[in-house]
């Protein structure tokens, strides 16, 4: 087959193998949306009077049959094809004829992998959308759920005061919230159609820009051409730093999990098919999965570091650095696709220890609930602080084990209403 752009003088198998790299496998990924963004510009070439009418009807045929292979499973790329673009080019020449070759006009690869990338990238971003919901949606109902159950809270890794299981289930429901509006902003930078830019300069062809933007179905054009260009490497860092910001919350979440998981804790437990065992300890039941996903959501959290260093010091226009982006974010979003899963997976068989304050060591959580109630009945704060202080230091501090917080936010108003309400908001 050869590659596109040769003319005449071939690369070594060395050089060929170097400069390619993973970018046939990654490239599978963008087939279904390298044949939409083909179909949709056959569409425009023909309205622009580049493609006759029939040519056109031709090539859209010949482009469903290869989209149907691609959604059944038999699309492969030939050993010798270069790359996605390649392949369909050169299945459509083989298939139609000259015909085949006519699909190319008013575009260069540079445009045409913009095109899939974003294609891809929004409809990954629709699908995280949807899996955060569902997690969002499982953490409110286990915040209603047992949001009169107590738990101690912490600072400094020291117990602190109250907290309570539908405080926390709920805190990391929000927590999402604030995800969704970075996913948002993602979206938004991706949704821009790119096509039209070519190398980055634009074609003397009279394009019709706008077209191609309403059958591709994006918002907006990247109008000057250089933009669209420069878009490349902007659009995975949005995708990447959004990410990261979910991936934050997740290993948070996770890094909870195994230490509320601990026997020095034993606040939460799971059934023993979603934990492991040790080889010489029979007692043991290991966090493994929460583990994974806790290091899987820190390696997510290098992604955008990695992407600013990958398209540092390179002037505007395409540099073949670009495609190695593709080994960089394309595994992170299937990382993290897993991670969301396995959190609502794990969460499922959550049981929580509705006991935990009758240990005697956790009297102290209520030390600030003392110091309030004394300040309600008319005693200054410092005095209250002293005094209650004054009686812990003398063991003589009896806790009385209940808390009274009416405000927004707190153990006894959750709001989770209008944190569903402030998601809803935040979706796209």
């Amino acid at each position: 087959m050869g590659t596109l752009w040769n003319k005449g003088t071939a690369a070594t198998d060395i050089v060929e193998s170097f400069t390619v790299g993973n970018d046939r496998e990654l490239d599978l990924r963008l087939a279904k949306y390298d044949v939409l963004g083909s179909k949709a510009h056959i569409k425009m070439l023909a309205s622009v009077g580049l493609l006759e009418d029939e040519e056109e009807k031709e090539l859209e045929k010949g482009l469903n049959e290869i989209l149907r292979e691609i959604e059944a499973g038999n699309f492969t790329l030939s050993e010798d094809a270069e790359d996605i673009h390649s392949q369909i080019e050169f299945l459509l020449t083989q298939r139609l004829g000259e015909i085949g070759k006519k699909i190319h006009s008013g575009r260069s690869r540079n445009d045409q992998v913009l095109v899939d990338l974003k294609l891809f990238l929004k409809e990954e971003l629709e699908t995280f959308r949807d899996e955060i919901m569902e997690l969002f949606r499982k953490l409110q109902a286990l915040s209603e759920k047992y949001k009169d159950i107590l738990l101690p809270g912490y600072t400094h890794a020291q117990i602190a005061m109250p907290s309570s299981f539908g405080l926390w289930f709920g805190a990391y429901a929000e927590a999402l919230a604030d995800d969704m509006y970075m996913l948002r902003g993602a979206y938004q930078v991706v949704n821009q159609n790119p096509l039209g830019s070519a190398a980055g300069y634009g074609s003397s062809f009279p394009l019709d820009r706008e077209m191609t933007t309403r059958l591709l179905g994006f918002a907006t054009l990247n109008y000057n051409s250089i933009a669209a260009q420069l878009s490349r490497g902007k659009s995975e860092k949005a995708v990447a730093s959004a990410l990261s910001q979910l991936a934050l919350t997740l290993n948070k979440f996770a890094a909870d999990c195994c230490m509320y998981m601990c026997g020095n804790f034993g606040f939460i437990k799971f059934p023993d098919q979603l934990t492991t065992g040790s080889s010489i300890m029979p007692h043991k039941k290991n966090p493994d999965v929460w583990e994974i996903i806790r290091g899987n959501c820190n390696r997510i959290q290098s992604l955008p570091n990695e992407i600013s260093l990958l398209c540092t010091n390179m002037p505007h226009g395409y540099h073949r650095d670009y495609q190695l982006l593709k080994d960089v974010l394309f595994p992170g979003l299937e990382q993290m696709h897993k991670c969301i899963f396995m959190t609502g997976y794990m969460l499922d068989g959550i049981t929580v220890n509705e006991y935990i304050l009758d240990d005697p060591k956790y009297d102290y959580l209520f030390t600030v609930e003392e110091v309030n109630k004394r300040v309600l009945q008319g005693t200054p704060f410092r005095e209250a602080y002293k005094a209650v202080g004054i009686e812990v230091n003398k063991g003589e501090f009896k806790a009385e084990k209940r808390v009274c917080h009416t405000h927004q936010g707190s153990i006894g108003n959750l709001c989770t209403e209008q944190i569903r309400l402030k998601m809803e908001k935040a979706l796209f």
